[in-house]
């Protein structure tokens, strides 16, 4: 815990019985291999964590057979573990790395060049980088990010974030050379993806809005002497992501007039909607991604918030379903339109990820690693259930606790939310989460509206002027878990963390009779001043701007920081975030907890806990995050009147 909140947080938390323990129980659940692999450049990669190291290793292999060999490890280039590998590019020929470092979980970036043979790095060096991943060219010797013109010292970690920039870097140049390849002076609000085409001709130039969904698409023809960016789709009308081209014949996933998303097919010649055409239809699952590999389209899509792959030509034809271990999440299928094989993970609140192999020859998946854990994933239950929202919707949701718990009205119950900005929250392993059940709770997790789960109907129904569905669906799944006797009031926490944070603001501050603990994280608590702040301008898209009159209304109804009520009894609260995080400034917990604390009508504790050298979460070393959900846990294991203690190893 940070020295900012050692104070009444840590006294209270130091006289937590079970505390250590608890602690020491999510050690050891945590200490299994992490392990993740990939093949770029004729090369394969593996991320790779032996257990408890603060940050995951980079290691590259000749073969899947070969031993690795260690590329980047973030772990020595700090003391605490603080500084974290954030993104990496593997040039196409397979001798460069370009990678990116950020420190103390900013977002703020420094890109560099690696040497794949030699493990040395070359000189290039790019700074003030933000929001940006890095594309090199087809021949190697430069690549493309976007970034920002170097702030103020006053203004790094607060500072509003406006003017991003497309450059092209050669290597071995110094950055003040870079090449502007695209900025708009009178939009200081667009966001710039250059991404090159698989076969080097294109520089797609993906434009984002804020966090608008919607988006435009540009592009420029590296290939040609005019070097002019052609405005292909500029009617911000909908969501498009380029897939792949054949030569001037681009593939884009899209929502426009397909809410649950398909594949259509432009022609770059003749650009006109009226010959745009369709290769895989939109279905009633949500289309999340498409990869084309051995020329095949693999597309990855929600059925009811848990993973469904599908194999498709070219032409769209449907191939066949790839079959996954369960109810669950798998990602990853990425490569080259050449590969014959891939690679994805799969995990369920109780699994840990699986990596699978993939041969898109023989359309078989074989098991290339799973991690040796300390439980049984057998032990544990999930079931999805539906219930109704406050206007008759019917929303999902995951359940999750020890096989044959009883459900008596008694069990402690964490309920996670999130709802918004179109993300979809799909069943996934955390090690605090499992902890969670083992000590005998129950983990529930809503698909709310404001997420993608059902496709961009479902994200807009939860946005805007009508964000309050949002929090109904919240606290209609609260309801629910008390009706069916889950839990009780008593019993029942709530958490959620940055938009998850602002939501279990809005709904503590709604009904704090509802609830027996709260814990927002990292959340956005003003939402009257929320722009001013680093790139909280970039929000207005999903919130509304507190500068229109209209939003202003919906937006104050339930601002967690304007809606707190004096000579209230609020329940236990236990707020966290961090001294770096500049995506959701530490300003609105600060205020949003002395505030609360404040109002606090009844005995029950409102704490903050400040972590230090961390951000919005990004990057946060294993040590920090370990002692954060053992000062969770901790927390509500008292606000709950919950007696239970880890057991041990089953």
């Amino acid at each position: 815990m940070g020295r900012g909140a050692k104070s009444a947080s840590f006294s209270y938390l130091s006289e937590i019985a079970g505390r250590s323990e608890i602690k020491a129980r999510l050690t050891k659940l945590w200490d299994y291999e992490k392990f993740w692999v990939f093949k770029a450049g004729g090369r394969y990669f593996q991320f790779r964590n032996t257990g408890l190291q603060n940050q995951d290793v980079l290691y590259t292999m000749k073969s899947l057979r070969s031993e690795p060999e260690i590329l980047i490890d973030p772990n020595t280039l700090s003391s605490d573990g603080t500084v974290a590998l954030s993104g990496t590019e593997i040039s196409d020929d397979g001798k460069l790395i370009a990678y990116s470092l950020s420190t103390a979980g900013s977002d703020w970036m420094e890109w560099r060049v690696l040497s794949i043979e030699s493990g040395k790095d070359l000189p290039d060096v790019i700074k003030w980088v933000k929001f940006s991943g890095a594309s090199w060219t087809h021949d190697g010797r430069g690549f493309f990010y976007s970034g920002y013109d170097q702030p103020k010292d006053s203004e790094k970690m607060s500072g509003v974030n406006y003017h991003q920039k497309l450059y092209l870097h050669r290597l071995g140049t110094p950055q003040a050379e870079d090449t502007l390849v695209y900025a708009r002076p009178d939009r200081k609000d667009w966001f710039f993806e250059g991404s090159v085409t698989d076969d080097g001709r294109y520089l797609i130039i993906t434009i984002y809005q804020g966090t608008d969904v919607k988006n435009r698409v540009y592009y420029l023809d590296l290939g040609s002497h005019e070097s002019r960016v052609i405005e292909l789709l500029n009617d911000f009308d909908a969501s498009y992501a380029f897939i792949d081209n054949d030569g001037p014949v681009f593939w884009f996933r899209t929502d426009w007039e397909a809410p649950h998303g398909r594949v259509i097919e432009i022609d770059t010649r003749k650009p006109e909607r009226k010959n745009w055409k369709v290769l895989v239809p939109e279905t009633s699952a949500t289309l999340q991604s498409v990869h084309v590999l051995n020329n095949l389209l693999v597309a990855s899509y929600l059925k009811d918030a848990h993973t469904q792959v599908e194999i498709h030509r070219s032409n769209g034809d449907l191939v066949r379903e790839i079959a996954l271990p369960g109810l669950g999440t798998a990602f990853g299928f990425s490569g080259k339109r050449t590969d014959q094989e891939t690679f994805y993970g799969f995990s369920s609140f109780a699994t840990p990820t699986t990596i699978y192999r993939y041969d898109l020859v023989t359309m078989e998946s074989s098991l290339l690693r799973k991690p040796k854990i300390t439980f049984r994933p057998e032990d544990y239950e999930t079931k999805q259930i539906f219930y109704l929202g406050k206007d008759g919707t019917k929303i999902p949701m995951f359940v999750s606790h020890k096989r044959g718990l009883p459900l008596e009205g008694k069990n402690p119950t964490l309920l996670q939310g999130y709802g918004g900005f179109g993300a979809s929250i799909t069943p996934s392993f955390d090690a605090g989460n499992l902890l969670w059940m083992e000590m005998g709770g129950v983990l529930a997790v809503p698909n709310l509206r404001g997420g993608g789960e059902y496709g961009e109907d479902w994200h807009q129904a939860g946005m805007k002027t009508r964000k309050r569905n949002v929090f109904d669906d919240f606290i209609a799944a609260a309801e629910w878990l008390i009706a069916n006797n889950i839990t009780s009031q008593s019993k029942l926490a709530i958490s959620g963390g940055s938009n998850g944070g602002l939501l279990v603001g809005a709904v503590l501050t709604q009904r704090p009779g509802l609830f027996g603990a709260a814990l927002p994280d990292v959340g956005v608590m003003d939402m009257l001043r929320f722009t001013k702040f680093t790139v909280g301008w970039a929000w207005t898209s999903e919130y509304g701007s507190p500068d229109n009159a209209e939003d202003f209304k919906s937006i104050y109804a339930y601002s967690p920081l304007h809606n707190v009520k004096s000579a209230t009894r609020y329940p236990p609260t236990f707020i966290t975030t961090a001294d770096h995080d500049d995506r959701v400034w530490p300003g609105h917990s600060f205020k949003f907890a002395a505030t609360l604390q404040a109002a606090q009508a009844g005995s029950a504790p409102v704490l903050i806990r400040i972590e230090t050298r961390a951000g919005h979460s990004a990057g946060k070393p294993t040590e920090k995050r370990i002692e954060e959900i053992a000062d969770s846990w901790s927390f509500l294991t008292r606000a709950l009147n919950f007696t239970f203690l880890p057991k041990g190893e089953n």
